[in-house]
């Protein structure tokens, strides 16, 4: 495993951003597991508070906040849909368009850890938008760039899925085949948002883990 210190993208007093493993949870879960969550503050040794999250099986950029004022002018920004929040996916060669908007309806779905989908809006479900392009190709599988618009629980996997594009890996939302370590070739690639006390405008970037399906399409976020 990396030394923490390898983890880390940018650390401001206002903020400590790190690229998650994917197979890691970003807070505390049942499982016992250590999480982003704990291994952050350790690094930090003191309290760090959460902004947002991603699922276990998706890596990339997590944000944590040094303090509660910074931890709410975080929040507020993602909550207000302000935060820029750029994604890779990897998804088969069948069915792939080149670009595209996608808009559905997502709520969840009882008696499972899934979502639900649909062009049409029912009972508690929250409207769900992204928009997405075809960057590469590689002998097997496309990568997309994925600009969410909305962040709502598994809603790039939930609609990607929905449009005939599941994401590698992902068998809770279609696709074939799970990967060996129960991740998914999603990655939480950039994040444009507000500095919490200058206002001044930050851009974060983090590679996508090193292994042999994300690096046939390096060159892409090298250039």
């Amino acid at each position: 495993m990396k030394k923490i210190s390898e983890f880390i993208i940018s650390q401001t007093n206002q903020f400590i951003a790190m690229n998650k493993p994917c197979g890691m949870s970003v807070q505390e879960d049942q499982s016992g597991d250590a999480s982003l969550h704990r291994i952050a503050m350790a690094y930090c040794k003191h309290d760090l508070y959460l902004v947002h999250r991603l699922d276990r099986p998706v890596s990339g950029i997590v944000v944590f906040a040094k303090n509660k004022k910074a931890a709410a002018h975080l929040s507020a920004q993602w909550k207000s849909g302000e935060v820029e929040k750029r994604y890779l996916a990897v998804v088969s060669q069948e069915n792939t368009a080149d670009a595209g908007r996608l808009v559905h309806f997502i709520g969840e779905k009882k008696g499972s850890n899934r979502v639900a989908v649909a062009s049409q809006a029912f009972k508690d479900a929250k409207i769900a938008e992204l928009s997405f392009e075809k960057v590469a190709e590689s002998d097997h599988y496309n990568l997309l760039d994925v600009q969410l618009k909305t962040g709502r629980r598994h809603q790039i996997r939930a609609q990607l899925a929905a449009g005939g594009m599941p994401v590698k890996g992902d068998v809770k939302y279609g696709f074939k085949r799970g990967n060996r370590d129960r991740s998914i070739h999603l990655h939480a690639w950039q994040l444009t948002f507000r500095h919490p006390v200058s206002g001044e405008l930050i851009t974060l970037q983090a590679d996508p883990p090193d292994d042999v399906v994300w690096n046939a399409f390096s060159d892409y976020w090298k250039a």
